[in-house]
C-alpha cells in the first residue's frame, strides 16, 4: 500500500425522508455521517467524504456525488466490490453506485458544472409517493407556471428566492433548463443552472404554485424576481416534494483505471 493519496468520487443516492439532510450536524442523523462512517469501515482507515452540495432535512437525492482520499490505489479500490460491501451495510434508503478515479485535485462541490433538481407535486393522493411528492389537490393553471418559468432565463439574480442571512458573495445564476410538465398525476418542475442558492428551488415552487392559484400573474412573479427581496417571494414548497436529479462534471478529471 502507498502513502500517497488518490482522490474518488462516490456516486449515490438517497431518500432523505429519515435524514437531517446530507451534511454532519451535532444530534443528528445524516447521509455525510452514515456514509463516512461506512466508508471507514469497509476501507479500514479514517476516511473523510465531502459532497456536492448540501440537500435539507427531507430532501432526496436521485444523484449524489461525493469525494474521499484514501491511500489504496485504484487497483485496490475495485468499485464493483466496494459498492456491494457498502451497500450490504448501508441502510436501505442509501445506495452506492459507482466508486470513480479522479484526479487528486477534482472536487466534488465545486468542480460541478451544473445541477438539475425535480419537484415533484402530486395532484391526487399516492401511497407511492406520500414521502416524495407534495400533495396538493387543488387546481393549478400550468399554462401560467410555465410562462413564469420562460421568465427565469431572462435574469440572473435570485435573491428574492434565497434563504435569508445566507453568506454567498453573489446571488447570480444561469439558468440552463426550466419547465414545468405533467405526468398522469403527478406536475413536475425541472430545473438546471450551474448553481443554486440555498432554498432556492422549493421558494421558486412555492411562488409559482401561487401564480397557478392565479394568485400572482406572470407579471407579477417577473416584478418579485426584479426586487430581489425574499419577503416578496411566496412561501417555500415542502422538503418532501425536492429531487437532487443530476450533477454534470468535465469529463477531464475522471481517470481512466489501469
Amino acid at each position: 500500500m502507498s502513502s500517497e493519496l488518490n482522490r474518488y468520487f462516490i456516486r449515490l443516492s438517497y431518500l432523505g425522508t429519515n435524514y437531517h439532510g446530507w451534511q454532519t450536524q451535532p444530534n443528528a442523523v445524516s447521509v455525510q455521517e452514515l456514509l463516512q462512517d461506512t466508508l471507514g469501515l469497509v476501507l479500514r482507515q479514517k476516511t473523510t467524504v465531502t459532497g456536492a452540495g448540501r440537500t435539507d432535512t427531507g430532501v432526496h437525492a436521485r444523484d449524489f456525488y461525493a469525494h474521499f482520499d484514501t491511500t489504496l490505489s485504484a487497483t485496490e479500490v475495485n468499485d464493483k466490490q466496494l459498492c456491494f460491501k457498502l451497500n450490504r451495510i448501508l441502510p436501505p434508503d442509501i445506495a452506492v453506485s459507482d466508486i470513480l478515479p479522479v484526479s487528486a485535485t477534482a472536487h466534488a462541490r465545486f468542480d460541478a458544472v451544473s445541477r438539475t433538481y425535480q419537484y415533484f407535486i402530486a395532484t391526487k393522493k399516492d401511497p407511492y409517493n406520500a414521502n416524495t411528492a407534495w400533495l396538493f389537490e387543488r387546481y393549478l393553471d400550468i399554462g401560467a407556471m410555465k410562462k413564469s418559468t420562460e421568465i427565469l432565463f431572462k435574469h440572473t439574480n435570485f435573491a428574492s428566492f434565497s434563504r435569508s442571512n445566507t453568506q454567498v458573495k453573489t446571488f447570480d445564476c444561469q439558468i440552463m433548463k426550466a419547465e414545468w410538465r405533467q405526468q398522469d398525476h403527478l406536475i413536475i418542475f425541472e430545473i438546471r443552472a450551474n448553481r443554486f442558492l440555498r432554498n432556492m428551488v422549493r421558494a421558486l415552487v412555492g411562488t409559482m404554485v401561487d401564480v397557478g392559484l392565479g394568485k400572482l400573474t406572470p407579471e407579477a412573479f417577473e416584478e418579485i424576481v426584479l426586487s430581489q427581496d425574499r419577503r416578496n417571494a411566496g412561501y417555500s414548497a415542502p422538503a418532501k416534494g425536492l429531487h437532487l436529479f443530476e450533477i454534470a462534471y468535465p469529463e477531464a478529471i475522471f481517470v481512466e483505471r489501469v
